[in-house]
């Protein structure tokens, strides 16, 4: 891991979900978060990763954003969640990239880009966190 969680930052970084999809944080950059996840054991009857672990995966990855932005004391939880797939992964990893469109005191929106093995674009989404007091 490049950028290692702040110090205030609870240790624990998966939830049950998380760990049943198999998602790992591989940077916390707060500019640019980076998360994966396998297609195997995340695939819909077709063979192709499904479209709500992909949604799980960005959920996870932009409300981590958002809670590093927030600082202590904060808390984030996802209001708004749009997403666009535009290519199956069928084997592998994918590997989401979270970069803030807008952080505020109130709101977070967050742009998380979604990648294959070959760097091939899979998804696309924005995620709205509101910032609540922990």
């Amino acid at each position: 891991m490049t950028t290692p969680l702040p110090d205030w930052m609870p240790t624990e970084v998966s939830s049950p979900l998380d760990e049943k999809l198999g998602i790992e944080f591989v940077d916390f950059n707060p500019d640019r978060l980076v998360a994966t996840m396998p297609v195997q054991g995340n695939e819909q009857p077709f063979g192709l990763l499904h479209g709500g672990a992909t949604c799980s995966l960005v959920e996870t990855i932009g409300s981590w954003a958002a809670l590093l932005g927030a600082g202590p004391g904060r808390k984030a939880v996802g209001i708004e969640l749009n997403a666009t797939y535009m290519k199956a992964a069928t084997a592998g990893v994918v590997t989401a990239v979270c970069t803030p469109v807008r952080r505020g005191r109130s709101l977070a929106t967050f742009r998380i880009e979604v990648s294959d093995d070959q760097g091939s674009t899979t998804a696309s989404a924005r995620l709205t966190c509101r910032i609540l007091p922990a």
